[in-house]
């Protein structure tokens, strides 16, 4: 045991209580706070150094080491989207808001990095980060503040326990169209915002958008339409915001983007690559289409992507993971990690 750990202190973390203490803390974006306080705290109690990272308004990622430098790093988000609802167990499953997404991850990370500690290994750490479900900004900032030595990232998010071989990035765009408002009974003395906004959106629905042999042709939603003052006004403003699904960087769906600008303006907002990720012998893979941290958190390391829990159920009002999955996440963190340092 290292000589930072509290005298007789057992190295034996069960992960549903833990996970439970923090799902019942509302820590969805913007209100990390409280969550980053009691984890902190925690992580302390058990003999971790902690660094705190400042992100914004009392927001911090963690960054906890065992007494070694780090080798090898558990990484997930503190962060969960709303609404806030708080845990319970029952059926063998764990219902919360970050069940899966990614709270149980975490705690199954600790408990990970616990039971290697009791063997004597120090060489995991763990970092913690906010804002992973709107920007990104607490990757943004440990990016940052990777310590030397770490040579492998694992970055938690549900997978069912499986490694990821690739994911997909993100653009984001905001189309804004702009017209003059007019007495809807006398239309041509207008110029309507939302139709040019509709003309723009069948153009693009209309594209060919680049497509890979692993990760699948780049698809979008259209997830957000304002416009418009009031029925019997031509609309004088109208925007909407599309979030495309890469799978590459974001530079051919741009330059397919070009054709709608005599309609809208092309406002891009997020750009996040796909990634290929360090997958392990022995280890079941699959590709998954989400986008993660890791493409921000390239200081820290080669990116693995592992975790409990299947993303079809996260950001649902019924979020929960498998207690039994979550337990054999534990063994499985901990025999990456033996692997990775071997």
């Amino acid at each position: 045991m290292d000589s930072n750990v509290v005298s007789g202190l057992s190295r034996t973390v069960d992960p549903v209580p833990l996970a439970r203490s923090l799902i019942d803390i509302d820590s969805t974006t913007g209100r990390e706070g409280e969550a980053g306080e009691w984890l902190a705290g925690y992580l302390r109690g058990r003999g971790y150094r902690v660094v705190e990272q400042p992100v914004t308004d009392g927001r911090v990622n963690l960054f906890a080491s065992a007494g070694s430098d780090p080798v090898v790093v558990f990484s997930t988000h503190v962060d969960c989207v709303p609404p806030f609802f708080p845990s319970r167990e029952e059926r063998g499953l764990l219902f919360g808001r970050g069940a899966c997404d990614a709270k149980g991850i975490l705690a199954a990370q600790v408990a990970a990095a616990e039971r290697l500690r009791a063997v004597g290994e120090t060489r995991v750490g763990l970092l913690f980060v906010v804002g992973e479900e709107r920007g990104s900004d607490g990757a943004r900032v440990a990016n940052d503040r990777a310590p030397a030595g770490v040579r492998y990232l694992v970055n938690g998010e549900p997978t069912d326990n499986r490694l990821g071989a690739a994911t997909r990035g993100v653009l984001r765009v905001r189309l804004k169209a702009e017209g003059r408002a007019a007495h809807s009974a006398f239309p041509e003395l207008g110029e309507s915002a939302i139709d040019k906004l509709l003309d723009a959106l069948m153009v693009i629905r209309g594209l060919t958008l680049p497509d890979d042999p692993l990760l699948g042709r780049t698809h979008y939603t259209v997830g957000l339409i304002e416009g418009g003052v009031a029925p019997n006004v031509v609309s004088a403003h109208a925007s909407a915001e599309l979030l495309f699904r890469i799978v590459s960087d974001a530079d051919p769906v741009r330059e397919a983007l070009r054709v709608v600008e005599g309609l809208v303006a092309v406002e891009h907002v997020l750009d996040i690559p796909a990634v290929r990720l360090h997958v392990v012998d022995g280890f079941e893979t699959a590709v998954f289409p989400y986008t993660t941290d890791v493409p921000l958190l390239g200081r820290w390391g080669r990116p693995l992507l592992v975790g409990p829990g299947s993303v079809h159920v996260a950001h649902t009002d019924e979020e929960h993971v498998a207690v039994d999955e979550l337990h054999a996440a534990v063994a499985l963190y901990e025999t990456l990690a033996i692997r990775l340092l071997g």
